[in-house]
């Protein structure tokens, strides 16, 4: 009866711990309070500034990234009012730089945190370029799929419904796993994400970058440059946990004429 009346409480508990996605409204469990996830996220962050060089305000490609972070922050702060879900990105405090360094890659933490490769806007090309990636690594931390594969590893190791002793009690553990799941040491790369993840992040970042005025049909051109850039090699930083194939592509596909109901176009600015 115990033993019963013990899986019904963590039945209860583990439903109480389910959320849905934005845009895909598909249910995932999230364990770890998300403020805390945010709070290692702002230490971890400032670790790795420090450690890397990033491009000086000056720098045209740092300003690049900043005006296409802030369009895509802009356009998912304004979703988040229309729909009322506010609370999800309430403790975000956005940051956006530009890391000098040859690695085709870009990421995002929880809390919007983001770096963006200088290697990787070559490949990228222009502005609608960038605007697909940074939506798409920006979506990843907007679904919280951080929070999601951190659960998932607390479950298996027992730690799911002690998750207040776990972030209290054992500290270090917690931020071990926080950095293990986050890859840190790796240039802060999500482990490989599902299927299910990643066809949510290309979908949440076209969502985001149609609303900031950028055409999602730019993905499907962006994603085979990524596929070339192998070359039958090994592949960019960037693919090595987010696989870019002709399913891939197929499924951006599918989506786009969802993602072109938000499209918006914003009008070029005429020189005096």
């Amino acid at each position: 009866m115990k033993r019963i009346i013990s899986f019904s409480l963590v039945l209860v508990f583990l439903f109480g711990c389910v959320e849905r996605v934005p845009i895909t409204n598909r249910k995932q469990l999230s364990l770890v309070p998300e403020s805390e996830l945010i709070g290692m996220s702002v230490t971890e962050y400032a670790k790795f500034l420090k450690e890397h060089k990033t491009l000086p305000e000056s720098d045209p490609r740092d300003q690049l990234v900043k005006k296409v972070g802030e369009r895509i922050k802009n356009a998912i702060v304004s979703y988040m009012k229309q729909h009322k879900m506010e609370k999800r990105i309430e403790n975000y405090v956005w940051e956006f730089h530009a890391v000098d360094e040859d690695v085709v890659n870009a990421w995002c933490m929880p809390g919007g945190k983001v770096v963006v490769y200088s290697g990787l806007l070559p490949v990228t090309r222009d502005e609608g370029g960038l605007a697909i990636v940074m939506g798409h690594e920006i979506g990843h931390a907007i679904a919280r799929h951080g929070n999601e594969r951190m659960s998932q590893q607390m479950l298996a190791q027992g730690l799911g419904v002690g998750i207040a002793i776990a972030l209290s009690q054992k500290p270090a553990e917690t931020r071990d796993l926080f950095l293990q799941v986050y890859n840190v040491s790796a240039g802060l790369n999500l482990l490989s994400y599902s299927r299910k993840q990643e066809t949510e992040g290309d979908k949440l970042g076209l969502v985001f970058a149609a609303i900031a005025g950028y055409d999602p049909h730019e993905a499907v051109d962006f994603w085979k440059r990524m596929a070339a850039q192998s070359n039958g090699q090994k592949p960019p930083e960037i693919l090595s946990t987010h696989p870019s194939d002709e399913t891939r592509i197929k499924d951006i596909e599918k989506f786009l004429p969802e993602a072109m109901k938000y499209y918006k176009p914003v009008p070029a600015t005429v020189k005096q």
